[in-house]
Order: C-alpha cells, then structure tokens, then sequence
C-alpha cells in the first residue's frame, strides 16, 4: 500500500494521545514509504463542542467530503474518529462500497455518561454500528479487545502504541521550583471530568502535587486546590523535563483505553501509580514499573520505591516503529478482507 487518507476529527490545537498518535504513525509510515493525508476539523468553519468547548465540530456536508477524498486518492481510507468528519466520511464509503477501517480511541459512551443523563447501553449501540460497519476496527490493548467484543463490536485489530524514547528521557536539572516539596507526584494530561483528576487531588500525599496540561476543569480545580501546583499545557522537551521531574506519576483515569502519557513517563524514569482497570493494566501489570491498587494513595506512595532505570526499560519495549507496521498491516488486512468479501458474493 502506497497511500492512507486518514479522517480524524481531533486534531490541533487540540494536545491529547489520538493527535500524538496519528501524528507519529505518519512520520513512521512516510519513512516507509507510504503517503499519509489527514483530513482534518483545519479545512472547516468549525463550532465548539457542548460542555467540552476545546473540541472544534466541524461544518460541512457529505459532497464537500466526497469531494475531498477523491481529491486525496489514496489508496485506503481510515477513520480515527466519531465526529462529524468521521460520520460523513464513513456513510460515503459504505455507500459506494468502498473498504475501511475504524479506531476506538475514546470510551466515548463514558464519556457522554460522565456529562449528561445518557445510559451506556444506548451509547455502545451507536458505537457498535459505527465501527461495525468498517472492514476492521482497531484498538490499543487485550483488555479493550476483550470488552468491545463482549459487547458485540467485530473485526477487531490490535494497533499499539509507542513512545519518542529521544524526547522522553530522563534529564538533569529542574523545571519546577526549587522550593517545591518533595516527593513529588504528578499527573499529565487533559484536565476535564472523564479524566478522574480530582481523585488524585483528593489523596493523602506527602510532598506535593502538580498537574500537568490544560482543558476545561482547570480554572475550577486551580481554585479549589490552591496547594496543587497546576503549571498548564506543555510540549516537546519542556514536557518530558516535567515528566522528569517527577518522583511518581499517578494516573487515575477510569476510561482510558490506553495512556500514552503512562508510557512517556515510564520512558522519563518515572513509576506509575494507578488503579487496576482497563489501559493500566496492561500497560503496568505484571511489568514491576508502577503499582496498582484501588487504594490509590497507598499505590503513589509504594511507587516511590520503584527503579527509575527499571521504568525506562519498560517503555523501551514500546516503539512507534513497530506500532505503525502494526497499523499498515491492519489496513491491508482490512482490503483483502473486503476483497474476499466481495468475490464470494
């Protein structure tokens, strides 16, 4: 395969693991060879997402996308995203019978639960006929395989993730205050309800806690922990030097299918404090490089006695390398399948 036109609905400004990821893969899949366009909310007149304003909705129409994706010709069609562009882009295919695959980035019906009065069961439906339509659906663990499947989701693919082992490493000197207590236990990512942050606000901790990253929590939560030192958004190097920075990272989502911040903090020499549910599972358990409890204060606190070289030595095992062979494999597969599909007809 020679082209991949990639639909995604999230993109920049917006700093989270999807754009990251989609990012990443295309630098990798442009090395081998492959040609990667995006068709992004950055071509439309966009309007904010309710309750959630940093997430641009993108207006246009289906002959606009129709248009576009001819005017891209590449040679299979992914969809990143359950946005409009990802609705639009989807319904076209499956009109002209034309293969492509999915990805489930977001636990999207907690997501829509943790906000408004919808019940799971009517979200995962949408979901279910969403991605079930493709000719694969692509998600980052076993443990998110293993719940999509039991809720009637098909054509599941694995597709990892990795990590810049050269931008998240570990680093000398500080970017914090030097009067900063010590030890120091720090979350990195959005700032906003699904992301269970006041848990980790909420603990018991000795030395200090600092927040990471930007989003629509953050102004409510600086003003109701005045003793969390929240220093915003933060990219590139700046970022893997507050990873650095760290004596512990505590990731107390619930509903994330992966956590790639988990592996860019392993890869700073930072252990992980978690709760022992679906993305920290698998990319922690068993591995020695954080703990996992549902007592999640007595997992920051037994994290400080991890080896820092031992964490860097589990995200090693990440590379975005092998997580993007894994993506172009899973879209060949996808064609052929389709191939077989229409022939047997």
């Amino acid at each position: 395969m020679s082209s991949i036109l990639v639909v995604t609905d999230a993109w920049h400004p917006q700093i989270n693991g999807v754009v990251r990821s989609l990012e990443r893969t295309a630098e990798e899949l442009s090395a081998l060879g492959v040609r990667v366009e995006f068709l992004t909310p950055q071509s439309f007149r966009t309007l904010p997402c309710p309750t959630y304003p940093e997430i641009r909705l993108s207006l246009t129409h289906r002959g606009t996308i129709r248009r576009m994706i001819d005017e891209f010709g590449c040679e299979h069609l992914h969809i990143a995203t359950e946005g409009p562009l990802g609705l639009l882009a989807a319904s076209i295919a499956k009109k002209r019978g034309q293969p492509f695959t999915t990805s489930y980035h977001t636990r999207f019906p907690e997501y829509v639960s943790a906000r408004m009065p919808v019940p799971l069961s009517w979200s995962y439906a949408w979901m279910r006929r969403f991605h079930n339509a493709g000719d694969g659906c692509m998600v980052a663990t076993k443990s998110l395989e293993n719940d999509l499947r039991d809720r009637g989701f098909s054509n599941l693919m694995r597709w990892s993730r990795g990590v810049d082992e050269n931008l998240f490493k570990p680093y000398d000197g500080s970017v914090l205050p030097a009067d900063l207590p010590g030890p120091v236990f720090m979350y990195v990512g959005r700032v906003a309800i699904e992301k269970n942050i006041k848990a980790f606000l909420d603990l018991k901790l000795s030395g200090s806690k600092v927040v990471v990253g930007g989003g629509p929590q953050l102004e409510a939560l600086r003003r109701e922990y005045s003793d969390t030192l929240f220093v915003g958004s933060k990219t590139g190097e700046d970022l893997a030097r507050h990873y650095s920075d760290a004596d512990v990272f505590v990731f107390p989502s619930l509903t994330d299918t992966f956590g790639n911040v988990m592996l860019e903090a392993l890869a700073c020499g930072v252990p992980v404090a978690a709760y022992p549910v679906m993305g920290p599972l698998d990319v922690i358990g068993g591995t020695g490089a954080g703990v996992l409890s549902d007592n999640l204060a007595e997992a920051a606190e037994a994290a400080l006695d991890i080896p820092r070289d031992h964490c860097r030595s589990i995200a090693l095992n990440y590379t975005w390398a092998a997580s993007s062979r894994q993506f172009l494999e899973n879209c060949n597969a996808a064609i052929n399948r389709s191939t077989t599909a229409n022939a047997a007809e």
